[in-house]
C-alpha cells in the first residue's frame, strides 16, 4: 500500500518575540465560550496551500520552491472577524511579501500546481468559532521581521499539528522555529 498523501502549504512562522506579542494580543481579546483558540505553536501566515500530494513529490517541491527572497517587515495592525474566524491582518501589505507570494505562485505553476486564483489576503488566524469575540480597544501593532519561509506538512496529530519539511532561504537564518526537525 503506498504511503498516504501529505497535506502541504507554504507559510511564514513567527519567531519567539513575535509569538510573545501575539500572545499579549490574544489576552486582550474578549473570547466567547465557543471560541477555539489556536495554540501558539500553530500560529503562522499561509503563503500558498498546495493541497494533498503524494510523498514522492516532496524532493521536487523542496528544490522547486526555492525562490529569490529578501527579508522584510510585516506589520499586523488589523484585528478582524471573518465569518467567525478571528484574524490579525495587514492594513498595507509589504511589497516584499507581495513579491514573495507572486514568485512562489510562479514556482508552483512550474511544478504543475495551480495556486489559488483568489486575491491574496495575508492573515494570521487566532481562533475559530469566534462569533461575538470582542476586539481589543487599541489596534494591534505587531512588527514581524520576516527572514524566511517554509514548506510545511500537516501531521494530523493534535499534539504536533505541523512539521516543516524545508525552510528557505537558509536553515541557519531561522533557528527559533520550534517545529523544524
Amino acid at each position: 500500500m503506498p504511503p498516504p498523501n501529505q497535506r502541504l502549504f507554504l507559510a511564514l512562522w513567527p519567531d519567539a518575540a513575535v509569538r510573545a506579542a501575539l500572545h499579549e494580543q490574544v489576552l486582550s481579546w474578549g473570547w466567547p465560550d465557543a471560541a477555539r483558540r489556536y495554540d501558539e505553536a500553530d500560529w503562522h501566515l499561509t503563503l500558498h496551500f498546495l493541497g494533498n500530494l503524494p510523498p514522492e513529490r516532496l524532493s521536487g517541491l523542496r528544490a522547486g520552491l526555492a525562490v529569490d527572497f529578501e527579508p522584510f517587515e510585516l506589520m499586523l495592525d488589523r484585528a478582524e472577524l471573518w465569518h467567525g474566524i478571528a484574524v490579525l491582518s495587514c492594513e498595507q501589505v509589504a511589497p516584499a511579501l507581495q513579491r514573495l507570494h507572486a514568485a512562489l505562485a510562479q514556482a508552483l505553476r512550474r511544478l504543475g500546481l495551480e495556486p489559488d486564483a483568489r486575491p491574496y489576503r495575508p492573515h494570521l488566524t487566532l481562533a475559530r468559532s469566534a462569533v461575538g469575540a470582542q476586539f481589543p480597544l487599541e489596534a494591534p501593532q505587531i512588527a514581524w521581521p520576516v527572514r524566511g519561509y517554509a514548506l510545511v506538512r500537516s501531521t494530523g496529530d493534535a499534539r504536533w499539528r505541523y512539521d516543516a519539511v524545508q525552510q528557505y532561504p537558509d536553515p541557519q537564518c531561522q533557528p527559533e522555529f520550534p517545529f523544524f526537525r
